[in-house]
């Protein structure tokens, strides 16, 4: 039989192994789970009391849609879209969003791939001392191609369907900072 052909040391490493794997296994804590962090609220409840003002964007500008979009995006993150529960802070959120063009066709002189760029500032207040606790800022650069010049509609979609897939990065993203926050305080 094979077990008996091990050598002690061989054992020695693998009960080692275990008692490390066992000894690290305590070190992590789901993020979203039951467990309590601070004053026996989980990361779920803390997040849920953060109350996600509008995003001021200008009216008829294709920013205007990416700013509703981050703004779902970030109600149903962080409190599955029933709004702040007993709000305790206040997210507020700026965006600006950049397109450049990174291949350009020699003979038509259209472009004939893009990059996207969301950049979205944010701040946490607490609404009690109306003191700023998290102040960061996050991007998400995305690209796509443009068809060519028969499918002119397609190039719209693509240039959409970036658009979107970079805001739910930037949602994603100030999700897991207002996280750490609250489980780190820091």
């Amino acid at each position: 039989m094979w077990w008996r052909r091990q050598s002690s040391a061989q054992i020695g490493r693998l009960a080692a192994a275990f008692a490390l794997a066992a000894l690290a296994g305590g070190c992590f804590e789901p993020l979203y789970g039951a467990r309590p962090a601070v004053d026996n609220e989980t990361v779920r409840d803390k997040l849920t009391s953060v109350e996600i003002a509008p995003i001021p964007a200008a009216k008829g500008q294709p920013a205007q849609r990416l700013a509703v979009e981050l703004r779902n995006d970030l109600e149903f993150d962080l409190n599955g879209g029933a709004g702040a529960n007993a709000p305790t802070h206040k997210l507020t959120v700026n965006i600006q969003t950049t397109q450049l063009a990174i291949i350009i066709d020699s003979t038509s002189g259209r472009p004939d791939a893009l990059i996207d760029s969301v950049v979205a500032a944010y701040t946490l207040t607490e609404i009690v001392t109306g003191k700023i606790v998290v102040k960061d800022t996050t991007f998400a650069h995305v690209d796509y191609d443009v068809p060519g010049a028969e499918q002119r509609f397609a190039k719209q979609r693509a240039q959409r369907d970036a658009e979107d897939r970079a805001v739910h990065v930037v949602a994603e993203t100030i999700r897991n900072r207002l996280a750490s926050y609250f489980v780190a305080g820091t």
